[in-house]
């Protein structure tokens, strides 16, 4: 059968989708060691995850292209569970990174904006996932500000406060929540989660991925796997088994 014939025989495969939208710590995810690799790795022929981050990008900004992301459509329908993963860039401090800060009322807001949004496209509250910042290790962090030239523009204890907003709309929209910034804080030396003293290393990407999983296994264990195992299909009439 040639292929055309077979696509006309067929039914059009739609996967299911994880959708993960956010500023760096999500576009390095898919790198070597990376928590959105780990992901679709254990998620592989059963569902498609997605990678919408944005280095650099703060809520101001991503709300406003959200839309343009992701709109009333089949791939709506399909989405089997959004991350919202922002905050890293908001609680930049104003007088020394004014470009990325925003102050903690606006974070929250929008924050509350795109979980409103995602709702309005029927993606209801239980496939949302909204991630907190994780913690910041400022001296390493200092580090890197300093090799730039510039000052370190950055403090743990404010990316806290955007942590604990971001669990508060989590709780006020009713939407699960990952409070990284809390959770690897349980370790005192919370330093080898951070490959920068910002962004994740393999070891924080592990982590992730783990407390990441406790969310989504419900949602996504009970998935079947797309298409047959290939000790299954008929070699005589492989048709039979594909189509």
């Amino acid at each position: 059968m040639a292929v055309a014939e077979a696509g006309a025989c067929g039914r059009l495969l739609l996967w299911p989708r994880v959708v993960l939208f956010g500023d760096s710590i999500t576009e390095f995810s898919f790198q070597e060691g990376g928590w959105g690799a780990a992901l679709a790795s254990r998620l592989v022929r059963k569902c498609d995850v997605v990678n919408r981050g944005f280095s650099g990008y703060n809520t101001r900004w991503a709300k406003v292209v959200l839309p343009r992301l992701m709109g009333a459509s089949a791939a709506a329908e399909r989405t089997v569970a959004v991350t919202i993963f922002f905050g890293a860039n908001d609680s930049a401090l104003k007088d020394v990174n004014p470009q990325q800060h925003v102050p903690l009322e606006e974070y929250a807001a929008n924050l509350t904006s795109m979980v409103h949004y995602l709702k309005s496209i029927d993606i209801s509250e239980d496939r949302i996932i909204l991630i907190t910042p994780p913690p910041l290790q400022e001296s390493a962090w200092e580090k890197e500000c300093l090799a730039k030239g510039d000052k370190l523009n950055r403090r743990n204890a404010t990316t806290g406060e955007y942590a604990q907003a971001c669990v508060r709309v989590a709780r006020d929209c009713g939407t699960e929540v990952l409070d990284l910034w809390t959770l690897m804080q349980k370790d005192q030396d919370f330093s080898h989660y951070l490959s920068d003293g910002l962004h994740l290393s393999t070891k924080g990407s592990s982590f992730l991925v783990g407390q990441l999983w406790s969310h989504l296994e419900k949602r996504l264990s009970a998935l079947p796997s797309l298409l047959p195992y290939w000790r299954d299909v008929d070699p005589q009439d492989p048709e039979a088994s594909l189509l």
